[in-house]
């Protein structure tokens, strides 16, 4: 997908763990790891809004758009 989730660099940035932004979003720290992986298929407004209030950042900060990177359908990622 040619959306990027910059999230390990604001955690680097912050030098807070995962697992701290987990507990104070309310996720869990698998659904942390989804996102830093760039596995998730989606985010919600107000998970990324929890994110952005926890690293004071905005989401641009976070999200980045690269069109030179395959999409799931492109690499054979779908889901089944």
């Amino acid at each position: 997908m040619a959306i990027v989730l910059n999230l390990d660099v604001m955690l680097a940035r912050r030098k807070m763990r995962a697992r701290e932004l987990a507990r104070a979003v309310g996720l869990t720290e698998q659904n942390i790891s989804v996102l830093r992986s760039g596995r998730a298929r989606g985010v919600r407004f107000s998970t990324l809004e929890a994110i952005c209030r926890e690293l004071g950042c905005q989401p641009g900060d976070l999200l980045e758009y690269r069109p030179d990177l395959p999409g799931p359908e492109e690499t054979g990622d779908l889901p089944d």
